[in-house]
């Protein structure tokens, strides 16, 4: 297993925008590197991507919940 962790203080969004498909589910096969969010701060959005290839486990913070540097945003089984 390996956890997602926010690099910076913001908002957590799941999708591009209110009308957009998730980056990705629970359950979903996600490759290295493949954004699964990202966190908005004073209007400037940043991509939060899995380190590791293998499956999102799940999401430990709902779309549009607030992080915290080294808050886990998500878990991967890797493989």
């Amino acid at each position: 297993m390996a956890d997602i962790v926010s690099p910076l203080p913001g908002i957590f969004y799941r999708k591009p925008g209110p009308d957009k498909d998730p980056y990705a589910n629970e359950g979903d096969a996600i490759e290295a590197g493949q954004t699964i969010g990202v966190v908005e701060i004073m209007k400037q959005f940043s991509e939060i991507r899995s380190d590791v290839a293998g499956t999102l486990e799940s999401f430990a913070v709902e779309d549009s919940g607030t992080v915290n540097p080294g808050d886990v945003i998500a878990t991967v089984s890797e493989g």
